[in-house]
Order: C-alpha cells, then structure tokens, then sequence
C-alpha cells in the first residue's frame, strides 16, 4: 500500500509561485505515473497535471499549461509541481495521486484512474 504525503501549500500574492512537493512510501513508485489533482470548494476535483511512470511524458490542463510544471525524483520516491504566475482561481486544495496502472502507456487525467492519494495540501492565492 503506498502512502503520500504533500507538503509545500501556503499563502501566496498573485503572481507568486509555490512548489509542492508529495513524498511517496512503499515499493514500485518509479512503476507508476503520478498526478496533481485540485478541489476547491463546492467544486468536483479537477486535473492539474500528469507525469509518466518514466518522467518522459508530463501532460496539464489547459488552466495551467505554460504556469505550472510537474517533475519527478524516482531515487527519492518524490513528485513536484512547481506552480508559477499564480492566480486566485487557482485557490484549492492540492492532491497528489498515484496510477492505478503499471506502466501506463497513455495519458491518465480522470480520478478513477488514480488509487492512492495524499490528504492534501491548501493552496491560497490572494489578489
């Protein structure tokens, strides 16, 4: 069972940036694509972004391509989202995810694709 752990969330100016980081237990993580998720309130979690099980392939939403970037350290079992021009709507909770499936050959941008999840990390942006 793989446990996730985010960190890096805060309170931030428009415009800033933030980097989230999400520490993953257990065996197998350079297996498995990772992702980014946000919920804000009374809103359904959405897709941020998504990295490949080989860190070859990153993939966002259209709400934050070209500001955010997604990484991974597979030696440290760690995923990253470095988050820049940030704006209020981008005020969440932050979730990091991981892949249902073993070397996915595709790109996964659904909740049902996903079967481990952190507990989340808020992210606030201030006008």
């Amino acid at each position: 069972q793989v446990q996730l752990v985010e960190s890096g969330g805060g309170l931030v100016q428009a415009g800033g940036s933030l980097r989230l980081s999400c520490a993953a237990s257990g065996r197998f993580f350079s297996d498995y694509g990772m992702g980014w998720f946000r919920q804000a309130p009374g809103k359904e979690r959405e897709f941020v972004a998504g990295i490949t099980w080989s860190g070859a392939g990153t993939y966002y939403a259209d709400s934050v391509k070209g500001r955010f970037a997604i990484s991974r350290d597979n030696a440290k079992n760690t995923v990253y989202l470095q988050m820049n021009s940030l704006k209020p709507e981008d005020t969440a909770v932050y979730y990091c995810a991981k892949d249902r499936i073993r070397f996915r050959s595709r790109y996964a941008r659904s909740v049902s694709e996903y079967d481990s999840w952190g507990q989340g990390t808020q992210v606030t942006v201030s006008s």
